[in-house]
């Protein structure tokens, strides 16, 4: 495989980033998808099809997992690129500023190349598996806080209503026992601020592969630990839980997790 793909994968992340940050009306054209919580805008498939092209264009024989498909033509494919064109797309249509572009490539089942993009402040998470985890040029590393000194991230699962009482759970559980929690909107973004050290620790009880599967390669790459809430491995076509975090926390975290799914105290 070219030894240049991720600076090329980056390339073309970058140019996505363009569409999305120069937007002026995020909020004309806007659909419900399963629900009036679910939106797409206009620019969602613009840019999931820019980058389908470019993609291709670079790993011809490559299935492509995106979000804003139908129908996934997956089967048999050894190669995978697993992209989500505008991660957070709440964000983007209140300009709120804190949206991304997510890019992973995964060879037989394995993330290998991961590019989280947010394009407003021009910050590029990257990693390569066994090469390390990048944010423009400076190498990352979580940190090894326990959860009692760690600042958590967390996603409601919105689109899945089902999940409010088991997330409010794990609320419950680890508020009173962590420094502070906080909400960005931004699955891929809430990973790799994990993986910049900005944050420690993060959850969510159920997200979809392209919303997780670049950033949970940036996590490892930095030294942290990247599973499902079970602490299976991360699913890659389908949905599942996310705990990402470091050596410390994350035990912590699935410990927490087995209580509360247990049905006893957190």
């Amino acid at each position: 495989m070219d030894i240049h793909l991720l600076e090329r994968l980056k390339d073309i992340v970058r140019s996505a980033g363009t569409t999305v940050r120069s937007a002026q009306d995020a909020a004309m054209g806007i659909r419900e998808k399963s629900s009036h919580v679910d939106l797409v805008t206009l620019y969602d498939p613009m840019v999931q099809e820019f980058l389908r092209s470019r993609l291709m264009t670079l790993l011809p024989e490559a299935g492509f997992l995106g979000e804003e498909d139908a129908t996934h033509d997956i089967a048999g494919r050894r190669q995978l690129f697993i992209v989500d064109p505008i991660d957070g797309t709440m964000n983007f249509i209140r300009g709120l500023h804190h949206s991304s572009i997510s890019v992973a490539l995964a060879v037989d089942g394995v993330v290998t190349h991961a590019v989280v993009y947010n394009p407003y402040y021009d910050e590029m998470f990257s990693a390569q598996r066994g090469k390390g985890a990048w944010l423009n040029g400076q190498r990352l590393h979580v940190t090894q806080h326990a959860v009692h000194d760690s600042l958590v991230l967390f996603g409601s699962a919105i689109y899945y209503r089902d999940t409010i009482p088991e997330t409010l759970r794990f609320v419950e559980a680890l508020l009173p026992n962590c420094l502070d929690f906080r909400r960005g909107g931004s699955a891929a973004l809430d990973c790799c601020y994990v993986a910049a050290g900005r944050a420690d620790l993060f959850f969510e009880c159920r997200l979809c592969p392209w919303d997780y599967a670049a950033g949970g390669l940036i996590v490892t790459e930095a030294g942290g630990i990247a599973t499902q809430l079970d602490g299976s491995p991360l699913a890659l076509t389908q949905r599942g839980s996310v705990a990402m975090g470091n050596a410390v926390n994350h035990p912590e975290l699935l410990a927490i997790a087995r209580r509360i799914r247990e049905g006893g105290d957190a």
